[in-house]
């Protein structure tokens, strides 16, 4: 007798940690994604995306093995909009979480598989996220990890180490303000949603499932939001930065 087929995982995956939202689903009718506005609508169509991109796959709720979401790191508010949805899903399911790297999602839909890429996402408040993901075998592994930087801290370390490959929004918003020097640059995610499956499959195949209670937004950032002092000092530097033509 013929062994029966490995059954392929059934799996949501979903992310607003930034101005995109993507949602991604894998089951009987194939794989299907979205990918669009996020930022502060994500909390409110977040849940009919979902519903809309599982009915795409062939899954319902009860089907799925289970619920992945970008853990960051990304927007506060986004952040806790994923993780209170994946774990609300997931204790109603009684399945696991998948807390999965938001830098990898970028990392993952770069063109490149050849060597170090380093993500540099806009963290605003004249900051970076950032991490360089090297490729191994099933995924990326990031050295340095994700971590908060500031404009003088991460052009220093890229001055003393240039990077050969960026992604991320950073590209666009620090244009002229980062040391890219000749690196090949990536400013714009091509299809997120299908990115975030990918990163979501591995991870389900790595076994790295948790308990919902355990799942935790990756936060970089104690201070959330600018004083009024700041803000107005903030766009001051822009002004001198980028002066009127």
């Amino acid at each position: 007798m013929l062994p029966e087929p490995t059954r392929q995982p059934a799996l949501l995956a979903f992310d607003t940690s930034n101005e995109t939202m993507a949602i991604a689903a894998c089951g009987p009718a194939g794989e299907a994604g979205w990918a669009g506005p996020g930022g502060a609508a994500a909390s409110a169509g977040l849940l009919p995306r979902v519903h809309e991109v599982l009915a795409r796959a062939g899954l319902g709720l009860r089907d799925l093995d289970a619920v992945a979401f970008g853990a960051g790191p990304g927007a506060f508010t986004g952040l806790r909009t994923a993780c209170a949805v994946a774990q609300g899903l997931a204790f109603g399911l009684g399945c696991p979480v998948l807390a999965l790297d938001g830098l990898a999602i970028v990392a993952e839909g770069a063109p490149w598989r050849d060597g170090p890429v380093w993500v540099a996402m806009d963290a605003r408040m004249n900051e970076i996220y950032a991490a360089a993901y090297h490729p191994v075998e099933g995924g990326w592994t990031a050295d340095p990890a994700p971590a908060l930087y500031t404009l003088p801290a991460l052009s220093a370390d890229w001055l003393a180490a240039p990077p050969q490959r960026v992604a991320g929004s950073a590209i666009a918003a620090f244009a002229g303000r980062l040391p890219f020097g000749d690196a090949e640059l990536q400013p714009v995610e091509s299809d997120r949603a299908a990115a975030l499956l990918r990163v979501a499959r591995r991870a389900w195949a790595r076994g790295e499932g948790i308990d919902p209670a355990l799942a935790l937004p990756m936060y970089l950032r104690d201070k959330v939001a600018s004083t009024t002092a700041e803000r107005v000092a903030e766009r001051a530097a822009r002004s001198v930065a980028s002066p009127a033509a």
